[in-house]
């Protein structure tokens, strides 16, 4: 048997998608949502009828959306992203209920039959409880440091 070909089991992408562990969505180039996931509306709070056709900006907190555009202008003009290639970003996010949490994520291009990007696609996690528990990891060493 030929290990190097991949086949993938009937069902894996419906059960990837159907997951409620992970956020997965999808958008068109100009960075409104065409996929919603059940992880996506559990981490983020918003059902797939508020989230599809929103830009997202819904999920991205004000001040960051200027940065997260200039990155996303970057990524459609050169056709890469280092997050694409394996790198974790870890961003600050926003609940349909205005909480700011933390998610970690990477991207894969979306291209058509002609190679031309359409979109793109992302798989989020909320890293939130590991964050805050870091935080005060790192602020009880400066305790101790300063103490000691």
């Amino acid at each position: 048997m030929d290990t190097t070909i991949n086949h993938a089991p009937e069902g894996l992408a419906q059960a990837l998608f159907d997951s409620r562990s992970d956020a997965i969505l999808a958008t068109d180039r100009e960075g409104l949502i065409t996929f919603w996931n059940a992880g996506a509306e559990r981490i983020f709070g918003f059902s797939p009828a508020q989230a599809l056709g929103q830009s997202l900006d819904i999920i991205i907190p004000e001040n960051m959306r200027g940065r997260h555009w200039q990155g996303w202008n970057h990524t459609l003009e050169t056709g890469t992203s280092r997050y694409g290639a394996g790198d974790l970003l870890s961003v600050p996010a926003l609940t349909a209920d205005g909480r700011r949490i933390s998610v970690e994520f990477t991207i894969a291009m979306i291209h058509d039959e002609t190679q031309t990007i359409i979109g793109m696609a992302a798989i989020l996690r909320d890293v939130t409880a590991r964050f805050e528990e870091l935080k005060a990891l790192r602020r009880q060493l400066a305790e101790a440091k300063a103490g000691g």
